[in-house]
């Protein structure tokens, strides 16, 4: 349904569009310049070539078409996060919950990890059921800190190796 794909600088264009609108209600609310679009990709580049490698990033594809980002961060030496956005015109056709059950093979496999975690915006429950979806359990919230100091209790998602 979906495949993953490294980044290349050519896909800035994608991802200021992947950036904008309703797809980042819920992250920083600023759509990406097509310059922050590439100091993006090439940070991700850098991280890729990175011994040992904390970070992966890849570009979400539909029908050939970069439709999203989905990242891996080691947290420690067993345990990873991962985060995911969509063009909001792709949401509700299960490409992110595909993309993060990809990931997670990779993390369990690949990366050598044993436990990765994922979290959402309380307003945002669609992200809840794709990490549900995908085989996450829901252990609690952990707040965030939102632009004016008040914290925001984002919803705690858990994967353990041995469940997938």
């Amino acid at each position: 349904m979906v495949t993953l794909r490294a980044l290349t600088p050519d896909d800035a264009p994608d991802l200021t569009r992947i950036y904008s609108g309703a797809s980042i209600r819920h992250t920083t609310g600023k759509p990406l310049t097509l310059g922050q679009a590439q100091e993006k990709i090439q940070a991700a580049l850098a991280r890729a070539a990175e011994t040992p490698r904390a970070q992966w990033s890849w570009g979400i594809l539909a029908a050939d078409k970069m439709i999203g980002l989905i990242s891996l961060r080691r947290r420690s030496p067993s345990m990873g996060t991962i985060s995911y956005i969509l063009r909001e015109d792709t949401w509700g056709n299960g490409y992110a919950t595909h993309a993060a059950q990809q990931v997670a093979v990779l993390a369990f496999t690949t990366a050598g990890l044993t436990r990765l975690e994922a979290m959402h915006h309380p307003d945002n429950p669609a992200s809840g059921r794709v990490l549900a979806k995908a085989g996450f359990t829901r252990i609690g919230t952990s707040d965030r800190y939102a632009e004016d100091r008040s914290t925001v209790p984002y919803e705690l998602y858990a994967l353990e190796h041995d469940s997938v």
